[in-house]
């Protein structure tokens, strides 16, 4: 039987990497597979119940009623209403449950608050519930339940629990542990006297340690959130735009948190792709993010070609994807299973990170981010990635890059739209491989142009073979990726592997703005087919047109909303000069910014309301970068 997917759009997620925490809007973390909830560090839930109950002495017992939740990214209140206590007649609540929850890389620490408004004292005692079920991230993501462990005898004020991958101990201020009945829970008790108009506070606290760390906090690359909010708001004080301070400020708060390194270099700072699924490294994720912020900080961008660079592959291994030259798609402790996918932990399918590190190699180099010495390191990542793209990119030889799973474990498709239905003609029906999409060829021809100044720039050779290619790349897409429709012409999302054109329109044609892969006349019908309310949402670009036959609002790559989508689709206007075309797309971004509570969440639908994608992770970091590229657009940032 298989399993549903938990769903995440209403999950309260904190972060800060590698350690994260799920729970309802009311803060309780509940044991039921279909909700995801949990501590989880480095892909282990560590602490899979956490409930809080407050009894009376006449045995009447409740968890509260919530009437508040508020939340800045890595910490929480929630605040409940204890009416079900019974403890005064009033028709005013007198009882109160406050739950104050705060996350730190490697802790979880949490103030409970009872405060009351009547005259006289209240007895009372706090009930804490944990459990633990060490669950690993693909048995979480796949809805599968996890039984709960078996847990020890507490010592005292603390208790403890580990695997071979994890290290726990709970730690409580004046309460009194005992373990449940069952073995498979931790109650914790404090026995309380709330005095008159006064409140008393409970604590506990969860610290973890990864016992065998794949990723780590990041030591470097703190962002300074608060200098960059009020340098955007001075760049508009002439104009100013009410609604991107605040977007700005939970956004960048966000990429602070999702700040990772790997454990041998914990000063070069990449970006986790996003919470809860993705809080690791993922090439294409990681490149877009610190691309788009490349206008307030170069280090994240620095810290993530040093780490990629460090992975880069080696050998021609079809099970891993990995190939000489190539970035890797994704890390991870161990082997992830997704349906029909097994994913090693280190694997290299992806056919855009490649050329995109380039460009972010060469954009960085260019905004003064990369010291000579720095570039001079480099080099040699260089030259392999651009290698990587004529000898085994283009694995027919047809001059285009294109990619299919040699593994037959792997993604299918190995674009940004990786699920397996994405890739659709405009009669809905999926294309088979190779697949050579569209978007790539503009980052290859990108990253060959780019690619040769910096070989040049290093005193290196090869720099014209590059040139060449890049030229011929541009003749070739224009003979082979055009399509028409209503008398419109517009790149094709792809061609398949019997080189037909897949001719739906999507945003994907959006990314060739500003590669240079177009001349000036195709950019501009580019731009025009981008505005047109086929694509525009409102709130943002559709993944697909609401004309092509797989279109579907609430699918997760052929008609749902991605503001990172968007954003690079904003950036590439500004860099070829459309910023008029841009204007309905930053306006939909902001308008998102509002309904989504400023922190954007991974996408949502294309219907052109605010209805969310009900598995989205938020924050994602790409999403949050958008918010640099709105302020960018606008002018606010240089």
């Amino acid at each position: 039987m298989s399993r549903l997917h938990p769903l995440l759009h209403d999950v309260l997620i904190l972060v800060a990497a590698p350690t994260q925490v799920l729970s309802g809007a009311d803060g309780a973390i509940r044991a039921d597979a279909r909700t995801a909830h949990g501590v989880l560090h480095a892909d282990c839930r560590v602490i899979s119940e956490a409930t809080v109950t407050v009894a009376s002495p006449d045995g009447a017992e409740s968890a509260g009623e919530t009437i508040a939740t508020a939340s800045t990214g890595t910490a929480a209140t929630f605040t409940a209403l204890l009416r079900e206590l019974n403890v005064a007649p009033s028709p005013d609540p007198v009882l109160r449950l406050d739950r104050e929850r705060t996350v730190a890389p490697g802790t979880v620490t949490e103030r409970i608050v009872v405060s009351s408004v009547l005259e006289e004292s209240v007895e009372c005692v706090v009930r804490l519930r944990l459990a633990a079920d060490l669950a690993g991230m693909d048995t979480i993501r796949s809805g599968t339940p996890a039984e709960p462990i078996e847990l020890p005898e507490p010592d005292g004020a603390s208790v403890s629990w580990a695997d071979v991958r994890t290290s726990t101990t709970v730690t409580v201020d004046d309460g009194q542990l005992r373990r449940a009945d069952d073995g498979r829970a931790v109650i914790v008790e404090w026995p309380i006297t709330v005095p008159a108009r006064g409140s008393v506070e409970c604590s506990w606290r969860a610290a973890i340690t990864d016992l065998q760390p794949v990723i780590i906090a990041a030591s470097g690359g703190v962002i300074a959130v608060h200098d960059h909010v009020q340098a955007a708001e001075a760049g508009l004080a002439d104009r100013p735009e009410p609604r991107l301070g605040r977007w700005l400020e939970l956004a960048l708060t966000d990429l602070d948190a999702l700040r990772m390194s790997l454990p041998e270099s914990p000063s070069d700072a990449f970006f986790a792709a996003g919470a809860p699924w993705y809080l690791t490294l993922f090439g294409r994720d990681s490149l877009w993010t610190a691309r788009l912020l490349l206008p307030v900080d170069h280090r994240p961008a620095l810290g993530t070609l040093r780490t990629l660079a460090g992975m880069q592959g080696s050998k021609d291994d079809p099970e891993t994807g990995e190939q000489p030259g190539k970035i890797i798609h994704e890390l991870r402790r161990a082997t992830q299973g997704y349906g029909d996918s097994w994913l090693p932990p280190r694997y290299y399918g992806t056919i855009d990170a490649t050329p995109l590190w380039v460009c972010l190699l060469h954009d960085t180099w260019r905004a003064g981010g990369v010291p000579d010495d720095e570039l001079a390191a480099l080099g040699p990542a260089l030259t392999g990635a651009l290698s990587w793209m004529i000898d085994f990119g283009d694995a027919d030889g047809d001059g285009f890059l294109e990619y299919i799973d040699a593994s037959g474990r792997g993604l299918a498709n190995q674009g940004w739209k990786d699920s397996g239905d994405a890739v659709r003609f405009t009669d809905g029906s999926q294309a088979d491989g190779p697949v050579a999409l569209c978007e790539v060829q503009g980052y290859a021809y990108e990253a060959a142009v780019k690619g040769a100044e910096l070989l040049d720039a290093l005193g290196l050779e090869g720099g014209d073979r590059f040139r060449t290619w890049a030229a011929g790349l541009a003749d070739r897409f224009r003979d082979a990726f055009w399509c028409e429709r209503d008398g419109e012409r517009y790149p094709a999302l792809a061609l398949d592997g019997a080189k037909r054109r897949v001719d739906s329109l999507t945003s994907n044609i959006g990314h060739l703005l500003g590669t240079g892969l177009l001349n000036a006349d195709e950019e501009r019908q580019v731009a025009r087919m981008i505005a047109t309310p086929d694509l525009d949402s409102g709130l943002g670009l559709r993944t697909m047109s609401i004309m092509d036959g797989g279109y579907s609002p609430l699918s997760y790559h052929c008609g749902s909303v991605w503001p990172h989508d968007t954003a690079i689709v904003i950036n590439g206007l500004v860099r070829a000069g459309l910023t008029d075309y841009a204007a309905g797309l930053i306006e939909g971004l902001l308008r998102a910014s509002v309904v989504f509570d400023q922190r954007l969440p991974e996408l949502w639908s294309g219907e052109g309301r605010p209805v969310p994608y009900p598995a989205a992770c938020r924050p994602q970091a790409w999403s949050a970068a958008s918010a640099v590229t709105v302020a960018h657009a606008l002018g606010a940032l240089p």
